[in-house]
Order: C-alpha cells, then sequence, then structure tokens
C-alpha cells in the first residue's frame, strides 16, 4: 500500500456505492481506484438521524486503541517506517466514521501523516464540515462519502469552510 505524501491519492474515477448483491463478503462499500472502501451497514441515508447524526456517535463505533495501534504499526512495517514513527501518522479512515465509513474493515484504514499541509489535522476539518453537511440535510450521505473517498483535498475545495 503507497503511502500518500500528499494527504491521499486523488482518485480520476467517481466512486460508486455497492451493495451486498454486488459483493456479499464486504459490501457495502464504495468503489474506487484503491479498490473498494468499506461502509458501514448500519449507517446508511434512512439511518442518519439515528447513527451519525446522534452526538457522540463515533465514540460508539470507534475500534479499541489496541486494534488501531496495531494495524498502524503493520502498515508501518508494509511501507517501511520504524513502528517507532507511530506517532507521525494517523490510521486514518478514509470514509470517516462521522461519515458511515467502516471501523474496522482494512480497506477503509490507511496511514496519514499529521505533518505538512496535506495532514491528518486538515482532512480531520474536513470531516466535521461534511458531517454538518449530511446532518444539516444540506448534502447526502452518499455524496459526502464519494466525495471524500475520491480525493479529500479536492472535496474540501468544493466544500469550503464557512
Amino acid at each position: 500500500m503507497p503511502l500518500p505524501e500528499t494527504g491521499g491519492v486523488p482518485i480520476p474515477a467517481a466512486p460508486r456505492v455497492i451493495t451486498s448483491t454486488d459483493i456479499a463478503k464486504d459490501a457495502p462499500c464504495i468503489q474506487t481506484t484503491r479498490g473498494c472502501l468499506a461502509l458501514n451497514p448500519d449507517v446508511t441515508e434512512a439511518t442518519v438521524s439515528q447513527t451519525i447524526c446522534v452526538a457522540g456517535y463515533t465514540r460508539t463505533v470507534r475500534p479499541a486503541t489496541s486494534y488501531t495501534n496495531g494495524v498502524k504499526a503493520k502498515l508501518l512495517q508494509e511501507a517501511g517506517f520504524e513502528v517507532s514513527r507511530m506517532g507521525d501518522f494517523e490510521l486514518d479512515h478514509i470514509v470517516p466514521l462521522a461519515l458511515g465509513g467502516h471501523p474496522r474493515k482494512l480497506s477503509n484504514l490507511e496511514l496519514q501523516p499529521w505533518a505538512g499541509e496535506h495532514g491528518a489535522w486538515r482532512k480531520d476539518v474536513l470531516e466535521v464540515r461534511m458531517h454538518n453537511l449530511v446532518c444539516e440535510g444540506e448534502l447526502t450521505l452518499t455524496e459526502a462519502q464519494a466525495c471524500i473517498a475520491q480525493d479529500w483535498e479536492a472535496c474540501a475545495v468544493k466544500y469550503p469552510a464557512r
């Protein structure tokens, strides 16, 4: 898995949501050029007001640190980095939990550097903005998921801070 140095690899093809009839084992997901990014099956357009739009929702689905640190160490080693550099990276949910990304499936997890103009802190700000737009009814869940999965930096430009 290549480590993006710009905070994310642009994905030219528009993602599409794939249902369980397409890929029963890993569905639902958003198909991108990086593969199928896993979504949480409990979060749909019909359930946003009972899931992601409930205060504290992400705390209920966020994996334990013991799990995320293990995945982070594995990805660091695969990328050729020392595990001692763990603090330099976030284990990023490509489709964030706050937008219905799957909390544990590896297809929705990647390393993202904290530092730099394209660092994780910038994507985190976008995630909050996109979550608010969905919960305010200004953007559909599917549109938000596709935007952030396709190219989060282009998404940040398309949906700038108000």
